[in-house]
């Protein structure tokens, strides 16, 4: 569906147009129900009984003395009429709708009214409506009237208030849709960002709505390009580096190799070790961003059975408790390195470790538990920083930058997860990935 094209004004000026366009629409309503009001009738019978009324009230009136007239109106006043005398015109509130067709059926009925300038008017419209009016005395004085009750026809104050709503709910539709399709562009332009921020990204925002929202989008697009681009060297470079630190180790681990000593050997294949292990946790973290793995079906259950297997045949103490299958749909790569870091960083501080998986109806949990030091409360907190480590609480020659469990929360994130990490009553850490489940 095409859009309304608005003209290139900014969005105070919308606002403003909007805001005119309710007004002028209300008011144009207002006085189409005033005018309307004008043209009520009510039953015959009910205006011939004004119409005798007003004709012997008046004759009374006129006929006594000017000091009495007070007197004979008060007299005059029924429970239906209330009847006055003022030695003036009074001014009869221009707000009022005239009621010209009533005035016609009571004129018919008495047509010696007439001549007496007869003016009605309608009271309080759209609450409970009161008919109010006066007409003239032969000496030039005025007599006033009303009616105390509402006529039958004119008992409006339902409709009238079912009439006044009606533009008033129009009015908020349409201002409401009017200011939808003004902010538009901003919701789409947060949900850009939103997706740009998750890696997400899907090229530049047509630029579109007012002038300011056109200057955002603008500027965000520029600044999306720049982003990309910087992720895009950063991962050549990262790539190029990768490469150059890679090939000397290689050279030196097969030259170790040739070493007779076997002290010297190992203690040189170690450090090359830990080089490549630094290296990978390195790439792996800086590298993440651009990451263009997709999300696949696979057996959790094995995944984490896997890696179990990998450090047990390592010598550690590992042991998997839970299903032997269990499909869902995640980042696999990302994700066995995310547990595995997690089976590391435990096996290096603890002599007993458990990974348990769990399903739940809505999400997946894998738990990690090891008999370790654990972690004091105070810096659990730091601890899945970047380059972050917790020398008191951990040996001091530890291999890696510090980046395992940055990982691992950057992993978990990017599914969707969340990483809680905890001490253990009974001594030890416990990291806890949850993990929607997505079949």
């Amino acid at each position: 569906m095409k859009r309304f094209a608005w003209p290139a004004v900014g969005l105070i000026g919308r606002i403003f147009a909007i805001l005119l366009l309710t007004v002028v629409i209300e008011f144009g309503a207002s006085t189409l129900l005033y005018e309307r009001a004008s043209q009520f009738s009510v039953r015959e019978d009910e205006a011939r009984r004004l119409a005798e009324h007003l004709v012997i009230a008046r004759k009374l009136i006129g006929e006594g003395r000017r000091a009495d007239r007070p007197a004979i109106a008060a007299r005059l006043t029924t429970d239906r009429y209330g009847i006055g005398w003022s030695p003036d015109r009074e001014s009869l509130s221009r707000l009022a709708p005239r009621l010209n067709e009533m005035r016609q059926q009571v004129v018919s009925w008495e047509p010696q009214l007439a001549n007496g300038q007869l003016q009605l008017r309608l009271e309080s419209p759209g609450r409970q409506p009161r008919v109010i009016g006066q007409i003239a005395l032969a000496d030039g004085s005025w007599m006033q009237f009303s009616t105390l009750h509402p006529l039958g026809g004119l008992d409006l104050s339902i409709e009238r208030v079912l009439l006044a709503l009606v533009p008033a709910l129009a009015l908020l539709a349409l201002g409401a849709a009017l200011l939808r399709q003004t902010l538009f562009p901003m919701r789409r332009l947060a949900e850009a960002a939103d997706e740009f921020g998750t890696g997400k990204a899907r090229g530049p925002i047509e630029e579109m709505g007012p002038s300011e929202i056109r200057r955002v989008i603008t500027a965000f697009n520029s600044m999306q390009q720049r982003i990309d681009s910087l992720i895009a060297d950063r991962t050549e470079a990262l790539a190029a580096v990768g490469h150059d630190l890679r090939t000397p180790l290689a050279r030196l681990r097969l030259r170790a190799d040739a070493i007779a000593a076997d002290d010297v050997r190992e203690e040189i294949a170690t450090e090359v070790a830990e080089m490549d292990a630094m290296i990978a946790s390195l790439l792996a973290y800086l590298g993440g961003e651009s990451d263009p793995e997709t999300p696949r079906r696979i057996d959790l259950a094995e995944l984490c059975a896997s890696l179990v297997d990998a450090a047990t045949d390592l010598g550690h103490d590992v042991a998997y408790r839970g299903p032997d299958h269990l499909d869902a749909a995640v980042r696999a790569s990302s994700l066995r390195r995310a547990i595995g870091n997690l089976i590391d960083n435990a096996t290096q501080f603890a002599t007993r470790v458990v990974v348990t998986l769990i399903a739940l109806d809505d999400h997946v949990r894998i738990v990690v538990e090891d008999n370790g030091p654990g972690i004091p409360a105070a810096q659990i907190d730091r601890v899945t920083q970047p380059f972050v480590r917790l020398d008191p609480a951990r040996a001091r020659d530890t291999k890696g930058f510090g980046l395992g469990l940055a990982i691992v929360q950057r992993a978990v994130q990017a599914e969707g997860g969340t990483l809680t990490l905890g001490n253990r009553s009974v001594g030890g850490l416990s990291a806890t990935v949850t993990l929607p489940r997505r079949c």
